[in-house]
């Protein structure tokens, strides 16, 4: 029998998850640098056993931030997302909480002078990158509900030393964002996350200059979610029960009003039908 959520519930165990694992890279954010492989982001979340690093005590049991495994499906380690990026300058407490799916600012085709908004920015490591791309000129927003993920953002930007990056409390359904204030929009597996996806998919047009571009990552299935998980909360934190069909997400983006809506999906191997999306679309 499916167990009903509500989004309350949902948001506020999603937030504590993610707090959970974040909790421990805060502590030290502020100590001397540790060496990369000196660093671990291996935090259960509080639900579970599961945690970031792959070692999860379940079959059932994932998270977007690490090599973890559902069944025989196996979730590509994070670290290897960014293999193409230039992350040699980011502090360990921004590469240890890097949870995602994808790399959204590789997709994005960021320009200099643009504005950037990143839905679900966490520890910061896309914000950093992006705002490498657009340069002095332009300016990246990172928007995150997780009290504990915003700290250890602001603590990271300070030692990044990235002046054109500003990091606000706030839902990505209730943007603390000006209409028609970014030119792109990129997110890492985090608008699965959302109980109200219809809502952040309204909130992103809201926010976009007219041509501007929602190009995210995220977490589709590519047959119907089973019963048996849509609510459970620990895979909701593990970025897979809320995950939309493929086919679902891209009709909700374009139910918001963008259009030329595409999707590069490659499903994870195991045949489970759990995918890692590119997802692009254009604010008319």
């Amino acid at each position: 029998m499916t167990t009903t959520r509500t989004a309350d519930e949902i948001r506020s165990e999603v937030a504590k998850a993610y707090g959970s694992r974040v909790r421990g890279t805060l502590l030290r954010a502020d100590e001397e640098e540790l060496p990369l492989a000196a660093a671990s982001c291996c935090a259960p979340s509080p639900a579970s056993d599961v945690s970031c690093c792959g070692d999860a005590t379940t079959t059932s049991g994932v998270s977007c931030c690490g090599s973890e495994t559902i069944d025989d499906v196996q979730i590509t380690n994070v670290a290897k997302l960014y293999a193409d990026a230039d992350v040699t300058d980011l502090p360990s407490t921004v590469t240890d909480v890097a949870f995602g799916c994808g790399n959204p600012t590789a997709i994005a085709a960021l320009q200099p002078g643009q504005d950037v908004l990143d839905l679900g920015s966490g520890g910061g490591i896309d914000c950093f990158l992006a705002a490498k791309m657009v340069g002095p000129a332009g300016r990246v927003y990172g928007v995150d509900m997780t009290p504990e993920m915003l700290a250890l953002a602001r603590k990271n930007q300070a030692k990044v030393g990235a002046t054109n990056v500003e990091f606000r409390l706030g839902e990505i359904e209730h943007l603390p964002m000006a209409d028609a204030s970014v030119d792109v929009i990129i997110s890492n597996c985090v608008i699965n996350l959302s109980p109200d996806k219809d809502q952040v998919f309204r909130e992103a047009f809201r926010v976009l200059r007219p041509g501007g571009r929602l190009q995210v990552s995220d977490i589709v299935w590519t047959k119907p979610v089973p019963d048996e998980v849509k609510g459970d909360m620990e895979q909701w934190a593990g970025c897979i029960a809320g995950a939309l069909l493929e086919s679902d997400y891209l009709a909700k983006i374009a139910a918001a009003g963008f259009v030329d809506v595409t999707s590069d999906a490659k499903e994870y191997p195991g045949g489970k039908g759990i995918a890692s999306a590119a997802v692009v679309a254009t604010r008319p």
